[in-house]
């Protein structure tokens, strides 16, 4: 487990005087704007998601187990948070905040937790609490406590616990209505999970902000049904967002060996996952179960298939007006992580029409993107070994 942070009078000063402070590194050229790769926070371990304070600080998620508040480049520990089973790709997960949050103060954790009747089984379970900013000067300043989660309470936990310690999915993301989309992934060793409405795994949840169901959700009149989900047939979700000007539902989903997905969601559909896919078995290199087809009715087709995969993580949209060149504005931009890249998608009449590696290898694995208050794109890294940490992909000129 991580030891807390120190947080030194040097560091205190330079957080209440620079606050914001970055350090910047080299120029990446890429089509129609070049840019500045520049730090936020560095020294972490398997940063997994970030989150923007109305302060425009950043609350930054650890898989091992750490929640951080960061400010001016400092990176303070958050106690409280529930106790989590780090093993494989679980652990730590997403975070939010509630859409209300500068009322209610309530954040969202993803997490993987353990089985307390068999510990070597885990599960996906979602948890909020209370972070109060009204107190956080004080207590760094005269350094009387560490920062604390308050009224911690775990909400949800999907049906059921499973082994390996892989594919929990875990992104959230945001309804105008005030529910919260939750995905969780078909955990990796029974694929065809994914196809059972009885089973939360290999699907797209929708929740109430208490963890309770939504009266209208899809399936909630079925008794054959987990009333939670939304949309089926998903491997692995690990980009997710609702788009601010349509309210559309968009996810990056992994595919095996190839068919990694950019789907656009709907109430009630299944998405295909194993019966249909262009990803290869990682034993055989063969087709999964009984397809070999790309697509079969009843069930969607993605918006774009990436073939070989690239495999992505984390998802957002550029706003119409941003700091960047109109030539980017509305672009989807993906991150991925093997190939250690962020892709910019570009639409035309709801189609996507072309593609380009904005940067690839600079940074690592990209583990999330999320576009800030100001406009700027910000990027997670996922390399292990405390190399990680928040870059911002500011305009170069």
């Amino acid at each position: 487990m991580h030891k807390p942070r120190c947080v030194s009078a040097t560091m205190v000063a330079s957080m209440l005087l620079f606050s914001g402070a970055a350090v910047a590194s080299d120029i990446v050229d890429s089509q129609y704007q070049p840019l500045h790769l520049v730090n936020v926070v560095d020294g972490l371990d398997h940063t997994w998601s970030f989150a923007f304070l109305p302060n425009g600080d950043l609350l930054v998620t650890e898989r091992p187990g750490r929640l951080n508040w960061v400010r001016a480049g400092i990176a303070r520990q958050i106690v409280g948070i529930p106790e989590v089973t780090a093993q494989g790709q679980g652990g730590l997960l997403d975070v939010s905040l509630h859409p209300n949050f500068e009322d209610n103060r309530l954040i969202y954790l993803t997490y993987s937790r353990a089985n307390p009747d068999n510990p070597d089984e885990t599960a996906v379970a979602l948890a909020r609490g209370e972070l109060d900013l009204d107190h956080f000067l004080e207590i760094i300043v005269h350094a009387l406590r560490e920062l604390p989660l308050e009224n911690v309470e775990e909400i949800f936990v999907q049906n059921q616990y499973s082994q390996p310690g892989r594919h929990y999915g875990s992104r959230i993301a945001w309804l105008p209505d005030g529910t919260l989309l939750m995905s969780v992934g078909d955990r990796g060793s029974e694929p065809p999970r994914a196809q059972d409405l009885s089973d939360h795994a290999g699907s797209l949840l929708r929740l109430n902000d208490d963890g309770s169901v939504p009266d209208d959700n899809p399936f909630v009149d079925r008794d054959d049904a987990a009333a939670e989900i939304y949309a089926f047939g998903l491997r692995n979700i690990q980009g997710l967002m609702v788009h601010p000007d349509t309210g559309e539902i968009w996810a990056t989903d992994h595919g095996p060996r190839g068919g990694d997905e950019l789907n656009r969601i709907e109430a009630g559909e299944n998405y295909g996952w194993p019966k249909v896919s262009l990803g290869l078995s990682y034993q055989t290199q063969e087709p999964y179960f009984d397809y070999t087809e790309r697509h079969k009715e009843g069930m969607v087709d993605p918006v774009i298939d990436w073939t070989p995969a690239m495999p992505p993580s984390g998802l957002a949209v550029l706003p119409e007006k941003s700091p960047y060149v109109r030539q980017w504005s509305g672009n989807f931009l993906a991150g991925s992580l093997r190939t250690e890249q962020v892709r910019r998608i570009v639409f035309r009449d709801g189609n996507p029409v072309h593609e380009e590696e904005l940067i690839r290898g600079e940074l690592g694995r990209i583990r999330d993107v999320r576009v800030g208050p100001d406009g700027i794109v910000h990027v997670a890294t996922d390399n292990g070994e405390d190399q990680d940490g928040i870059w911002r992909l500011e305009p170069a000129d």
